[in-house]
Parts: structure tokens; C-alpha cells; sequence
């Protein structure tokens, strides 16, 4: 009797064994109400089949994510799927440390059939248009202004300027009007020089700004961009435009009321929605008229989800299924209502535009319809850059000194490019980590 009561035990351990759900281990970078978003959409994954459970872990900034997974993966012991920011796209490709999307998923029996928003897909694609990983929380500057403001202004607030060549008269009137501070910025490197390039259809770098794979060089300091930095200094020189530095510190003082115009992410309309006690609305980025073929379209930021190599076949099954679930039209709705990420798939800004959001959230649609306005170029695809983070330190830093008044535009700009240039130097030199 005991035997066979043994022997039942040991049979219902093995049947438990054998349904237990395999792990998927993710680690992100997502705190707060975004790490409880997040949180949500893997729960409700989790709840839809037993096959797979994925493991959320939150690990830090970027920063360290992207260094602990790597760490990890030398260890033998690397996270299934890691989010890495966009800046880290080149750095992932160059390490080797990940498994391309299109052929996890293809190996799976997962479909990518989804129509991705190009101007998002491309960012994270190779050069045969095949995703090598998935786009998550994505965003594009756009330009928030105080309608309050405006109106004091004597503006009218259904009406911000359009071209940068209307922006002098607007500044020049919330000035008068007694605002302190016109125009700011949050991002410079990204708004200022990365996405005004990508905006005027400009390159950034050679070898399509990098996303050939070939040993790209630095070539942002064009005619454009020495007229773009040139206006600014000037604005600023009028007290028309003011520097608030390197990261988000401009968001927090349009918010306070303190700067009447602000270029950011449309990623922060809700936390600005949230902080600023006076009307605001959201407009499509200002651009110069007179150079041909703009607007073209913007440049996203943001986070793509990594798949990362030397995992189990068993693993890879999970992932698949769980990065399938993420592109499904009513999660990525979801995803970009609750969190002000622009929806990666058309599928999902159309049901968005169905559900009646942007009547209530106009603003909303204006990052969407940027990305949307043109088929990338291979100077607005992206930029895939290895060492990208230190390059836009260069960049911040060579500005500062225009904005500091010891460098002209000219000089800044030749020398952020000859010194990112060095860095990608010595990148090329050391070869593949």
C-alpha cells in the first residue's frame, strides 16, 4: 500500500514538473506608473496560456540594464529579453550579444506580420528591412506651447508657428508680453541636431547614418545645422531662447510656466499634463521652408526589446509567443494611451483613432502623424552609431560652448564631429567585443 502510494506521489510530481510553466526571464528599465503598466501587460500574457510565464525584473537605468545583461550573458547566465535604449541599437549588433527577432520568431512559428510604423521599425531593422528586435516604447519630439501664454501674448492660441522663420515674431511677442523665458529645449543632442537632420531630410552620418554596417563617420555639421545653431545662439543672445540643459530639466520649467514654448518628447504629454496648471497644446515640429523635401519625418527614442543569445530552444518558444502578444493591435493601443508611447504598429493607431482617444487627447496624434508623414530616406531612418551615448555627450558639450558664448556654431560642430570621430576610431580599431 505504501509503494503504490509512493508511486502515485512520484507520478503527480512528474505531471507537475512536466506542466510547469518555463520562465522567460525579461529585465527592463521601467519604474513607477510605467513599471506598473508594464507589469499589467505581462500579467495579462501570463494569464492567457500555462505554457510560459515571463518574469519581469526591473534593474536600474538604461544604463545598467544594458551592463548588467551584458555582464550577464559572459557569465552564461543572460536575461531572455532585455530593453535596451535606442542609443545602445549599434552597441547590441557590435557585441554580438543578441539573437535577431525575424529569426527567433521565424524559427517559433511566430508571425511578424504586422504592419509597423516605418519611421518606428526602422530604427531596429537590418538592412533588409527584417527586425532585429521588437520596437517598445518609442517617442518623437514635438513642440509643446502655453496657449495661456499666447493669448496674454495677444497670439492666437489655435496657431503656433508652423516654420521656424514665423518663430522670432512669437517669441518676440511672449517676451514683450513679460514672459521670462520663450523657447527651451529638453534633449538637445536629439531634438536640436539628430532629429532636425532627420526633419530636413539631412544626413547625420555616412553609410546612412550608420545603418549600412559600414564604418560610419560623423557629417552633421552642414549648412543646415550651421544655420539652425546660429539662429539659436542668437535667440538666445535676445533673450528669446534659453538652455536648460543636457536632459528633461526644460520640461520642469515649462511646467511651471516659466518658458512658454518647449520642443521634448511626446512621450511626456501626460507627466506635462499632469504638472502644468494652464492650458497647453501640442503641434508638429517647426522646420525651415525653403529646404527641399521638408518636413520629411522625425526620429523616434526610446527603447527596442532584445532578444539575447545562448538561451534554450525551450526559452526561445516563450519569446516569441510573448513578443507576439506585445504587437497585437489592442496591447500596443493600450500601451500608448496609458503611457504616451507611440503605437509601433498601424494596426494600433488605427483602433486607437476607431476608440476615439485623440478627440479627447488631440495632442497625442501629432508625434504619430510626424512619424507617419513621409517613408523614411536612409537619412531618416535612424541612426545606429556604436559608442552613440558618449557621441551626444561630445555633442551637449561642444554646444554648451555656444550657448556659453566661447565657440561659434561653425567651431562647435567641426569639432563635435572630429571628436565623436575619434571615438568611432577607436571603436573600428578594437573591433567586436
Amino acid at each position: 500500500m505504501i509503494k503504490k502510494l509512493l508511486l502515485a506521489l512520484g507520478l503527480l510530481c512528474v505531471a507537475a514538473l512536466a506542466h510547469a510553466a518555463q520562465d522567460i526571464r525579461f529585465w527592463h528599465a521601467m519604474s513607477g506608473p510605467l513599471g506598473a503598466q508594464l507589469d499589467k501587460l505581462v500579467a495579462r500574457f501570463n494569464a492567457s496560456q500555462k505554457e510560459y510565464r515571463v518574469v519581469p525584473v526591473f534593474q536600474g537605468t538604461y544604463d545598467e540594464v544594458l551592463a548588467s545583461a551584458l555582464a550577464a550573458r559572459k557569465k552564461g547566465n543572460a536575461p531572455d529579453i532585455v530593453q535596451v535604449y535606442e542609443v545602445g541599437t549599434a552597441d547590441m549588433i557590435h557585441s554580438g550579444a543578441a539573437r535577431p527577432l525575424w529569426q527567433v520568431m521565424q524559427e517559433s512559428g511566430q508571425s511578424l506580420e504586422a504592419k509597423y510604423v516605418p519611421a518606428v521599425s526602422a530604427y531596429f531593422s537590418d538592412s533588409k528591412g527584417r527586425l532585429l528586435a521588437l520596437p517598445f516604447n518609442t517617442a518623437t519630439p514635438v513642440l509643446y506651447y502655453n496657449r495661456d501664454a499666447f493669448r496674454k501674448a495677444k497670439l492666437d492660441p489655435s496657431k503656433p508657428p508652423k516654420t521656424w522663420y514665423e518663430m522670432p515674431k512669437t517669441l518676440g511677442a511672449l517676451i514683450e508680453a513679460g514672459q521670462s523665458c520663450g523657447l527651451t529645449t529638453a534633449w538637445p543632442s536629439w531634438v536640436l541636431l539628430e532629429n532636425m537632420s532627420a526633419w530636413h531630410n539631412q544626413e547625420f552620418a555616412t553609410h546612412d547614418n550608420g545603418m549600412d554596417g559600414g564604418s560610419a563617420r560623423l557629417s552633421f555639421n552642414t549648412r543646415l545645422m550651421v544655420r539652425w545653431i546660429s539662429m539659436l545662439s542668437s535667440w538666445q543672445k535676445s533673450g528669446y531662447f534659453t538652455y536648460a540643459g543636457r536632459e528633461n530639466q526644460a520640461e520642469a520649467r515649462f511646467a511651471s510656466g516659466e518658458c512658454a514654448i518647449l520642443t521634448s518628447s511626446s512621450a511626456s504629454y501626460s507627466e506635462l499634463r499632469k504638472g502644468a496648471k494652464f492650458d497647453f497644446g501640442v503641434a508638429q515640429l517647426p522646420y525651415y521652408d525653403d529646404f527641399q523635401g521638408a518636413p520629411q519625418n522625425t526620429l523616434i527614442g526610446g527603447a527596442g526589446l532584445w532578444i539575447m543569445s545562448g538561451r534554450p530552444a525551450a526559452e526561445y518558444k516563450g519569446v516569441a509567443r510573448f513578443l507576439a502578444y506585445l504587437s497585437k493591435p489592442d496591447v500596443q493601443a493600450e500601451w500608448h494611451q496609458q503611457t504616451g508611447y507611440v503605437p509601433i504598429t498601424t494596426a494600433a493607431y488605427e483602433l486607437t483613432r476607431k476608440q476615439g482617444y485623440y478627440k479627447t487627447n488631440p495632442g497625442q496624434e501629432i508625434a504619430v502623424r510626424q512619424l507617419l508623414l513621409k517613408n523614411p530616406t536612409k537619412e531618416s531612418k535612424g541612426i545606429r552609431l556604436v559608442e552613440f551615448r558618449r557621441i551626444r555627450g561630445i555633442i551637449d558639450e561642444e554646444m554648451e560652448t555656444v550657448w556659453g558664448g566661447t565657440k561659434t556654431p561653425l567651431e562647435a560642430l567641426n569639432s563635435a564631429v572630429k571628436r565623436g570621430n575619434l571615438v568611432l576610431d577607436k571603436v573600428a580599431k578594437a573591433g567586436p567585443r
